[in-house]
């Protein structure tokens, strides 16, 4: 078996934003697909390739106008890849396989870069830098937890659902394809959730919902992430014929109950450890930090004290002029 060449397929196999057009018309998207599928990886490089944003099919999953068929192909293509990828991550050899690859791609999450972001704007020594600083520098322990969480994972058909969340937004910043409604996409595997929910099936954010297709433990996943953050969401099982082509089953609320109940108690907790290190990560997280900054730079004075002033000046009838430095504000 030759070792597909990974970096020069990959790269080449990109979509015009400006296109409707799918990568399934490019022909080297088959090939790439073909290799992924009939080959194993026997060199670190190839395989970290598939998995690092500048080497990846990424900018092949979202157009500024893409058809209905364009979806449905960008989508399902993506999926595919997605699968491949992680199929080929598990096939591989201990040698070959990186010790912690989740560390290797942390400067390619979106959740980091916006960490560094907030970090940098905090000039008021608000964020709680040290706990978050050693969360990051320990990242290695999300790979501890999920190779523990596959152990424990009883074998099961892969359940397709759905996930919306308040006003539309990706808070699992999920892989987008097509147009969304608040136009912020994600390129594949450019956040740690997609990272994480790619070890359990596949994942993406599409019409403003998020769509999944994999092992309930990636449905629990994102139940603990979104709860963990306060966020509301609602889940519903994914329809028969929303991913044609993807072999998923299409699961009613009982059948989800009982997928649930066929995981112990020891897997549930070891999810719910990586759901709130995720959450806490996150950028919806972040965000909320950088929104206290925001307030805080509203509230540099002390009001009570400039109310008093203010009043003293007006009870006097006067006002400071504008070359007045006397403090009003």
């Amino acid at each position: 078996m030759t070792q597909p060449t990974f970096n020069n397929t990959l790269q080449s196999t990109t979509i015009n934003s400006d296109s409707s057009a799918s990568i399934f018309d490019d022909k080297s998207s088959h090939e790439t697909l073909s290799s992924l599928q009939e080959s194993t990886v026997r060199d670190k490089a190839a395989l970290l390739a598939l998995f690092t944003m500048s080497s990846s099919l990424s900018s092949a999953v979202h157009a500024t106008d893409p058809s209905e068929s364009s979806v449905a192909e960008l989508r399902l293509t993506l999926y595919r890849l997605q699968h491949e990828r992680t199929r080929l991550l598990y096939l591989a050899s201990a040698n070959v396989r990186p010790t912690y690859l989740v560390q290797t791609l942390k400067s390619q999450f979106v959740e980091y870069q916006q960490y560094k972001l907030a970090q940098q704007l905090d000039k008021r020594g608000l964020l709680d830098v040290n706990p978050l600083e050693r969360l990051w520098q320990q990242l290695h322990v999300v790979d501890d937890i999920i190779a523990d969480i596959v152990r424990h994972m009883p074998a099961q058909q892969p359940a397709g659902w759905q996930l919306t969340a308040q006003d539309g937004h990706n808070p699992l910043r999920l892989a987008t394809v097509g147009q969304l409604k608040h136009p912020k996409p994600i390129e594949d595997q450019a956040s740690l959730n997609s990272y994480v929910l790619g070890h359990f099936g596949v994942s993406s954010f599409t019409y403003d919902r998020g769509y999944y297709i994999g092992h309930v433990v990636g449905y629990l996943f994102s139940c603990y992430f979104c709860a963990h953050l306060s966020i509301s969401y609602g889940v519903t099982a994914l329809g028969e014929q929303v991913v044609e082509g993807y072999d998923y089953a299409s699961l009613e609320t009982p059948y989800m109950v009982r997928l649930l109940q066929g995981l112990d108690s020891y897997c549930k907790k070891r999810i719910y450890q990586l759901a709130v290190i995720c959450a806490r990560l996150s950028v919806y997280a972040s965000d909320k930090r950088i929104e206290k900054m925001l307030i805080a730079e509203v509230n540099d004075f002390d009001k009570k004290l400039q109310q008093q002033h203010l009043d003293v000046l007006l009870l006097q009838g006067m006002m400071p002029e504008s070359n007045d430095s006397t403090p009003l504000f």
